[in-house]
């Protein structure tokens, strides 16, 4: 992006900006997602038959908690449970919610199918 053009207000603040017209259009095509209010994100979700979530979930994940143990609580799921559905060991699951161990994409795959979620969402 170029350096934008200043333009202030009588008191000396900025009061407007003056982009190039490339750098305008930019932004509200290809970063249009990136500018979009909570409200607007939460719309889309629910038109996409997105899955929403209790804030709870979502100041976990925020704090920095794994998110497969958070998922799973969620869920109502036991590590037993979970590893289960997922075919990989309880200690194994264990490992990976608490960050001793990564988890091959196979077991983030099977982990993600069986919370009913994305790998991404996961990782």
């Amino acid at each position: 992006m170029n350096k934008p053009q200043v333009i202030l207000d009588d008191t000396g603040q900025p009061a407007f900006v003056v982009i190039p017209w490339r750098d305008y259009e930019r932004l509200t095509s290809e970063d249009a997602e990136a500018i979009l209010s909570d409200e607007e994100h939460y719309d889309r979700a629910i038109a996409d038959n997105g899955e929403s979530f209790p804030i709870e979930v979502v100041d976990q994940l925020l704090a920095g908690q794994n998110p497969i143990s958070v998922y799973r609580n969620y869920r109502g799921l036991t590590q037993n449970a979970l590893a289960a559905a997922a075919n990989i060991n309880t200690v194994y699951l264990s490992q990976i919610e608490t960050g001793k161990r990564t988890g091959s994409a196979k077991t983030l795959a099977a982990l993600a199918k069986a919370l009913q979620m994305t790998v991404d969402d996961l990782i």
